[in-house]
């Protein structure tokens, strides 16, 4: 007589087998589609773009950078029909107007930012040639200025040494004491223009703050917000509070920076350019020098660090 007992127990057996393999079939076939819907949702690729300023004028520049993670194509559009295919760089406006800049990464990611460019500005309006370049500068250190406008003859005079320093249209002047000069632009096709340059000796050592408040209040103010621009932060309230605060809206104040025991001169636009794309800088100590009979800066004293230095 056959034995059912042992027949019905093998059935059952085998059934409890496949019922385990359906459910961890399903299991799998579930985590399986969870991954899937995570990774289309939640790790979608999203761009990490900026540009470093949105307002311009003819004679500036827009700096535009990308940072989208694992990226390998870029194709800028900058609304005038031009092209760069860069990770990063910079793009002169040959016009005035409004454009809209576009970014496309890896043929897909799309990024877009409004561009306003507006006409330059000129120091005398009342003459065909203008003065460009910096309102401040280092003792012992190079200054460039630009004659803007029509002309075949330009002669320089930078106060000095009282007599005509440089001729043509660029000229590079080397300041060997402090103070406040006034340069003077003769050329055949215009009357005079002047621009007033403050020089600093840092070799001195002193630094003023504007009266009434304290330095230390002062010091962690500036250090606090260009801190914020290496950080990453919305560059433009930082920035121009900045300028507006204590720099008196002028961006080519001198920046005499100390990084990692190297040191070197820039303007302040081009400093907070640097910050912005630098990445993992530190500021560490800002202080300010101050014209006589003024609150405006004539020169920015930084000391920083990176984070490569200290990890050395």
């Amino acid at each position: 007589m056959p034995d059912v007992t042992n027949n019905n127990k093998s059935v059952t057996g085998n059934q409890q087998q496949f019922i385990f393999l359906y459910i961890l079939t399903a299991i799998l076939i579930l985590t399986t589609i969870i991954f899937l819907f995570k990774s289309s949702l939640f790790d979608k690729r999203v761009t990490d773009t900026r540009i470093l300023k949105n307002e311009l004028y003819l004679n500036e520049k827009l700096v535009y950078a990308d940072n989208t993670k694992n990226a390998t194509k870029w194709l800028w559009q900058f609304g005038d029909g031009s092209r760069s295919t860069l990770q990063n760089g910079s793009y002169h406006y040959p016009k005035s107007g409004s454009y809209i800049v576009r970014l496309i990464v890896d043929g897909t990611l799309q990024v877009q930012f409004p561009v306003t460019v507006k006409d330059t500005v000129k120091a005398i309006s009342d003459t065909a040639v203008a003065i460009n370049g910096p309102t401040s500068g280092v003792v012992n250190e190079e200054v460039r200025l630009e004659a803007e406008g029509t002309g075949n003859q330009f002669e320089w005079s930078f106060g000095e040494t009282g007599r005509v320093d440089v001729r043509g249209r660029t000229a590079l002047y080397t300041f060997h004491k402090a103070g406040r000069f006034l340069v003077k632009l003769n050329s055949d096709k215009s009357r005079p223009v002047t621009h007033l340059i403050y020089i600093t000796d840092p070799s001195l050592d002193t630094v003023l703050v504007i009266p009434g408040e304290g330095e230390r209040k002062i010091v962690d103010d500036i250090r606090t917000h260009l801190q914020a621009i290496a950080d990453g932060a919305e560059f433009n309230p930082n920035y121009y509070y900045l300028i507006n605060q204590y720099l008196c809206k002028n961006e080519k104040v001198t920046v005499a920076i100390e990084q990692d025991s190297v040191k070197k001169n820039s303007d302040f636009y081009s400093y907070c350019m640097g910050l912005t794309f630098g990445g993992e800088i530190f500021v560490d100590q800002a202080q300010l020098t101050i014209s006589p009979n003024s609150n405006c800066a004539t020169l920015l004293n930084i000391k920083q660090h990176s984070a490569k230095a200290v990890k050395k």
